[in-house]
């Protein structure tokens, strides 16, 4: 008789695997998750799933991680003054702080005392705290489940590329912004370049031609159909649509081709079942 010894690495897989369903990918072997673990139809939790949870803090992070509903934590970057990266979307710390004035002023010690002011529409308790750097983002989640890091302040790009290469994380984070000479950037930096789109934006774009350097277009659910057809045969091979938070909207793109979702309510969408898809991420039914 042959005894097999299974790592408990493995046991933990297993077991992560019964609790989400196949929501949850696996990656078989040692080292880091990677993109390439991902499921044919990828669920992104849009700055940790912002109708669920407070946007772009740890502690709804680490619930939109623990609840398993998707795959693709997003978290927004800023750079602060001393060059600390940090998670916050906007330019100013009005909207989502008890603090006011552009994050691009403070250092790193001053974030120390930068306070988060969760939406009070949101479910269950939250409190206030400190938006976490990318740094801890990393720390924390990297290799555990697939980032996309979306550099608002392209500037940071080089520093960005310096923090996943010394962790191992470059095939386990995408990062993202709205300009294709950013992603072009991003892609000669050796990481995985996603590229985000308007509806405007969508109208007069020819996706083909960043075909050799995207990994995710990130395109927007409200773009007609002939646009969202356009990028799903672009020959990129990721088409992801934001920002889907309805399974109406959801159900749409993946009947047009896309694989993949970007979401404020991951809880939702994983708990409503697809309509109307024979298979997910099949080519397009229709050029509407």
């Amino acid at each position: 008789m042959v005894t097999t010894t299974v790592p408990a690495a493995v046991l933990t897989a297993l077991a992560l695997a019964g609790q989400a369903g196949s929501l949850t990918p696996l990656e078989w072997g040692g080292g880091p998750l990677t993109v390439d673990a991902l499921p044919q139809v990828v669920y992104t939790a849009h700055r940790g799933g912002a109708l669920e949870v407070p946007e772009n803090s740890m502690s709804g992070l680490m619930a939109a991680h623990a609840r398993g509903t998707a795959q693709v934590l997003d978290v927004d970057t800023r750079i602060l003054r001393d060059g600390t990266l940090v998670a916050m979307h906007d330019a100013k710390l009005d909207r989502t702080t008890h603090s006011r004035g552009p994050v691009r002023s403070l250092t790193r010690a001053d974030w120390e005392q930068v306070r988060l002011r969760p939406d009070r529409g949101l479910h269950g308790q939250w409190r206030s705290e400190r938006p976490p750097t990318v740094a801890e983002v990393l720390e924390r989640f990297g290799g555990k489940v697939v980032l996309m890091l979306e550099a608002k302040d392209p500037q940071s790009l080089r520093t960005l590329a310096g923090m996943l290469k010394v962790r191992g994380l470059t095939r386990s984070v995408f990062v993202n912004s709205n300009r294709p000479s950013v992603a072009r950037r991003a892609h000669g930096l050796g990481l995985n370049a996603q590229l985000w789109r308007s509806a405007k934006q969508m109208k007069g774009d020819h996706p083909e031609r960043w075909a050799s350097f995207v990994d995710v277009l990130d395109v927007d659910y409200k773009a007609r159909d002939r646009d969202l057809v356009r990028a799903v045969r672009s020959g990129i091979p990721r088409v992801w649509a934001h920002t889907v938070n309805t399974p109406g909207q959801r159900d749409r793109v993946l009947r047009l081709g896309c694989n993949g979702v970007i979401t404020d309510a991951p809880g939702l969408l994983a708990r409503t079942p697809i309509k109307g898809v024979a298979r997910a991420g099949a080519q397009p039914l229709s050029e509407g």
